[in-house]
């Protein structure tokens, strides 16, 4: 009974954190009566959640079907965009709002995460987690708001650029010296950081992208 009563919105982070963790992939098909069993709920949240992910271009119409909406190359360069300037602001917040106590936090998930270089799923979970922590202590709850947005949208792509060689090392390194311009309440220099590791981050998945295309003979 209670599963059943679940509300559209539940059933919406249900299905985002399906999409993140890989389980409906870009151009997979959304069976509404499937997803209802899936997560043992009824069809009407389902729908209500389906039109929404719609609305946030999460989802795409093929047909009379739903699927997992695919980024083409200009999507994911608009994505990174706002993703840069969104996180560098985040960044000098950070910088001027962070308690003692989240940037004793961002500098252990720093710790913990170098040892999870050779493994790339997992330290891409935890590098969401560790910008998650920043946007937090930007205190600003309208720029988490939108940066939540742009996470969900960034599980559109197949893969992470953290997949690449070296780059998960690169990256850490990156992420202590943020932490470091957090700590110092050096506004100019978090945002100049933050700014730099998204560039890097974007060029990496060009990269990879030309090289899968060269390989697939386009």
């Amino acid at each position: 009974m209670g599963n059943v009563s679940k509300q559209p919105a539940d059933v919406y982070e249900m299905i985002v954190r399906a999409i993140d963790a890989g389980l409906y992939r870009p151009g997979d098909r959304l069976v509404e009566s499937e997803l209802a069993e899936r997560f043992g709920v009824s069809r009407t949240p389902v729908r209500e959640a389906l039109q929404r992910l719609e609305t946030q271009s999460l989802l795409e119409r093929d047909g009379r079907s739903l699927i997992v909406a695919t980024l083409d190359h200009d999507q994911m360069a608009e994505l990174y965009v706002v993703r840069r300037e969104l996180e560098g602001l985040a960044a000098r917040l950070a910088a001027r709002h962070a308690t003692s106590e989240e940037v004793a936090v961002l500098r252990e998930m720093v710790a913990a995460d170098n040892r999870l270089i050779e493994d790339p799923v997992a330290l891409s979970r935890a590098n969401r987690r560790f910008h998650k922590q920043i946007h937090l202590a930007s205190h600003n709850r309208y720029l988490v708001q939108q940066l939540d947005l742009v996470y969900r949208t960034m599980a559109l792509m197949a893969s992470t650029s953290l997949a690449a060689e070296g780059r998960g090392q690169v990256a850490q390194e990156e992420h202590e010296g943020i932490v470091a311009a957090i700590a110092a309440r050096d506004e100019e220099a978090a945002e100049k950081a933050v700014r730099a590791h998204i560039s890097d981050a974007f060029m990496t998945r060009l990269r990879r992208d030309a090289d899968a295309r060269e390989q697939q003979g386009g």
